[in-house]
């Protein structure tokens, strides 16, 4: 193969490790499965930025948004039976649409499922 040849090779190779990487971490960010600091942090940060905020509207943003925090999750907790139920009563008519060899990858499938929700559970706490 000419040099040319090799010359294309690697820069095709890298402009696609490159473009992969870029992808997986936007996704990331936009599923939210990346963010290591507060939704409140980064909000407050956004919009210092974005609107120049003085240090009283900041303080007083803060406290707006901790309150906004804590009722989501109060509401998010209180709701959470119902969500799961829901949750239990679709599984169940899936399971009820599928062969015996489609319901067991089904459920292993859900048993995964189940045991990271329990993790990030477990991890918001």
């Amino acid at each position: 193969m000419s040099r040319r040849a090799y010359l294309y090779f690697v820069i095709t190779f890298l402009l696609g490790i490159t473009a992969g990487g870029a992808g997986f971490y936007y996704y990331g960010l936009q599923s939210r499965h990346w963010h290591h600091e507060s939704d409140q942090q980064r909000i407050v940060q956004r919009m210092n930025a974005d609107l120049n905020l003085d240090d009283s509207q900041t303080q007083k943003l803060s406290s707006i948004l901790d309150d906004y925090f804590k009722k989501k999750k109060e509401l998010e907790q209180k709701h959470q039976p119902e969500f799961d139920t829901l949750r239990l009563q679709t599984r169940d008519q899936i399971r009820q649409v599928l062969n015996p060899d489609q319901l067991a990858k089904f459920n292993d499938h859900v048993r995964k499922v189940d045991e990271h929700m329990k993790k990030e559970r477990a991890g918001a706490k």
